[in-house]
């Protein structure tokens, strides 16, 4: 069973202008990734999907596989699960660990714990990455996770768990199957907030290379 690594970085950010290499403590989100994944135990290669000419040059100084991404499923108009599809009918390898450039923080040892986890099998069909959300959530004008009438504190507010995306460890077919990186019966590992720290925002980008600096720094 070989498990890959696939980074999906693709052109065309629309609020952090070419957040995938822009320069962040250094270096880039990609490159920092790609570093990061070749480090790691268990896993049998690292891939890099994008549309993106100028990424997939810097991506090719690393010694990883390339894919050329289709523009037609880089674009803000395409479904994610048919984007998902494109990708794994493109990826050589039993198992993709889907894995976020854009959340630069996470532990090592968090994804070689997950890749442990998905080779010992169990009665899953994916890995997925998630952290709890301890926030008073209101939707359509009611509490979501809490009685208003009487608070709790917000550390004994319901375990939420959110899918983060971090990291997502499922087979070729099953997302294929499943069009998406998340399996029918998901096994949730849970991560810190900070390790799941994603980069969606300039603010977001700026806080997330002030706490990377931090971690490289001790």
């Amino acid at each position: 069973m070989k498990i890959k690594a696939m980074i999906a970085a693709r052109s065309g950010s629309i609020r952090v202008q070419n957040k995938n290499i822009r320069s962040f403590a250094g270096s880039t989100l990609l490159e920092t990734k790609i570093k990061q994944l070749q480090r790691i135990r268990g896993l049998d290669g690292v891939v890099v999907n994008s549309n993106d000419d100028e990424i997939l040059s810097i991506a090719a100084k690393y010694n990883v596989e390339l894919v050329k991404r289709d523009q037609k499923f880089a674009s803000n108009e395409v479904s994610m699960s048919d984007v998902y599809v494109n990708m794994a009918e493109n990826f050589n390898g039993d198992v993709v660990m889907y894995s976020n450039v854009t959340n630069p923080i996470l532990e090592s040892l968090s994804i070689e714990n997950m890749i442990r986890v998905f080779r010992d099998g169990g009665e899953f069909d994916s890995v997925n990455s998630v952290h709890a959300i301890k926030e008073f959530l209101w939707l359509d004008g009611r509490a979501v996770n809490y009685d208003p009438l009487n608070q709790p504190r917000s550390q004994d507010l319901p375990n939420i768990l959110a899918i983060n995306f971090a990291i997502s460890l499922i087979t070729r077919e099953n997302m294929i199957k499943r069009r998406n990186v998340v399996g029918l019966k998901p096994l949730l590992y849970e991560i810190s907030e900070t390790e799941a720290t994603d980069i969606d925002t300039v603010l977001d980008f700026d806080i997330a290379e002030i706490l990377f600096k931090r971690k490289i720094e001790g």
